[in-house]
């Protein structure tokens, strides 16, 4: 426990490391997911044609892979940033596929008479679906999304791999040098619950708040 005590000031920063990584992450997805999933049931062949190759290519790739592309390819390519933000990148674009699922499937939830009262008041396909059909999904599949980002949180470990100084890199720095493995397995899996239990319990309370308005 003495280890944990002496790094604490590295374990700490190294949480908020995490903690960048899972926020930034989870908005990013977030935002293309819903973007991925609009277009998946857009009247356009061409914007379903690409969303749905989008879809099926990058949640069915490693998320080694993703990283991999992110941390070497992306630099020769030109893309001269640091590791943090090209794992963010990698983290973002490997979540929205599983966030555009969640999305699609709250959207088939909704009632068709809904888009149709809709349409038939005079509103677009976007305000449509903007302001009648997604508020609603997303009501309706918020367990689903906590869930991809309980996901998302541990899969921030991955980055450890490609240069990103987050928990798992720097318990595996301190156990090298002072060697007290158990103490520092136990303290970083303590930090990952700090994370995911509260979200858990998050998505039960919002839960029952939404399903009041229903």
């Amino acid at each position: 426990m003495d280890t944990v005590i002496a790094f604490l000031p590295q374990l700490g920063q190294a949480f908020l490391v995490t903690l960048r990584l899972l926020v930034v992450s989870a908005l990013g997805a977030f935002v293309i997911g819903t973007v991925i999933a609009a277009m998946r049931i857009s009247p356009v062949a061409a914007f379903r044609v690409f969303a749905t190759g989008y879809t099926e290519l990058i949640r069915n790739i490693p998320l080694t892979l993703v990283l991999f592309f992110c941390a070497f390819v992306l630099p020769y390519l030109g893309a001269e940033t640091d590791y943090i933000l090209l794992a963010t990148i990698g983290l973002t674009v490997y979540t929205s596929p599983f966030i555009a699922e969640a999305v699609r499937s709250g959207v088939n939830g909704v009632a068709i008479g809904q888009a149709e009262a809709a349409r038939a008041v005079g509103l677009s396909f976007g305000q449509t679906l903007t302001l009648v059909v997604l508020p609603q999904a997303v009501r309706m599949v918020i367990p689903p999304l906590i869930n991809v980002v309980i996901a998302l949180t541990k899969n921030t470990s991955v980055a450890a791999g490609f240069g990103v100084i987050e928990m798992v890199a720097q318990s595996r720095r301190i156990i090298q040098l002072q060697g007290d493995a158990i103490a520092v397995f136990i303290s970083i899996a303590l930090l990952y619950l700090l994370i995911t239990i509260p979200l858990g319990r998050f998505a039960d309370q919002l839960e029952k708040r939404v399903a009041v308005f229903r």
